[in-house]
């Protein structure tokens, strides 16, 4: 079992305390439909668990099959940028099959942020080494597909349903809580 190879920091995207007994990461790409599939899972398993969970976010976009997924990491980490991460995080997934320069430009105007200032994000490729150390820690830590998934550092893979997910996290939280 591979385990995560760069530890949860303060550059990462973090939602929840780092005193929660369980922390999840995820390494996923905006365009993949299993992803899109765990973005409902994980918001189930955040409101069960709710303070004994801590999720964390890293950027694995896979360009080669999801041409769309690292303009959506950009727009993700723009908007994270100017302290929007989470909300835009969110609009990607719910939006998911309309990824595109529309979307991206929506989704910043709804935030109250420069659509400008985006489109100055491409063309400087701005995030590209934000994004690409994400991808480099998650490649160190044995990821090669998403979603991926790290439960207190240690690499779980879904064999089914991602609702499995939540196994080992009440596991853990119950044993936290003996």
């Amino acid at each position: 079992m591979s385990t995560l190879s760069v530890p949860v920091n303060s550059d990462d995207h973090i939602q929840g305390s780092a005193s929660a007994p369980v922390t999840l990461v995820e390494y996923g790409d905006y365009q993949c439909s299993y992803c899109g599939e765990a973005f409902g899972v994980i918001k189930r398993i955040q409101e069960e668990f709710g303070d004994a969970l801590r999720f964390v976010f890293r950027n694995f976009p896979l360009p080669e099959i999801h041409p769309e997924a690292m303009s959506a990491a950009v727009t993700a980490e723009y908007c994270g940028s100017q302290g929007h991460f989470w909300p835009a995080h969110d609009a990607l997934y719910k939006k998911q099959a309309t990824l595109g320069k529309n979307l991206y430009a929506e989704i910043v105007e709804k935030l109250g942020l420069d659509v400008d200032g985006l489109h100055q994000a491409f063309d400087k490729h701005e995030f590209a080494q934000r994004i690409q150390g994400d991808i480099d820690s998650g490649i160190r830590s044995g990821v090669n597909g998403t979603p991926a998934f790290f439960i207190n550092g240690e690499k779980y893979q879904v064999k089914g349903s991602f609702d499995e997910l939540a196994e080992p996290i009440r596991r853990i939280v119950t044993q936290s809580r003996e």
